[in-house]
């Protein structure tokens, strides 16, 4: 309920620029209690831990390609609007 609680929170105050930067922290923090507590992985055995590890490291390997692919990408200053896309 905490975790619910801090997300509705979040979700209704302005911190800018760092606003997916917090939900994003608190979708983690719930998560990873998911993971270990309703997923019974804090008592598993240590070969599942060791998955459960490996799984998290692909994922961050997979994500730092990503975004290293982003960054290489140039970026306009906006979007083109829906008239720009539709002429004929």
């Amino acid at each position: 309920m905490a975790g619910t609680g801090m997300t509705v929170w979040a979700a209704f105050q302005n911190f800018g620029k760092f606003n997916i930067v917090i939900a994003l922290a608190i979708a983690t923090i719930k998560a990873t209690l998911v993971v270990l507590y309703f997923m019974h992985a804090r008592y598993s055995p240590k070969r599942t831990q060791l998955v459960i590890v490996c799984a998290v490291f692909w994922l961050a390997i997979m994500l730092s390609l990503t975004l290293a692919d982003y960054n290489t990408r140039r970026h306009e200053g906006r979007l083109a609007s829906a008239t720009t896309c539709y002429r004929a």
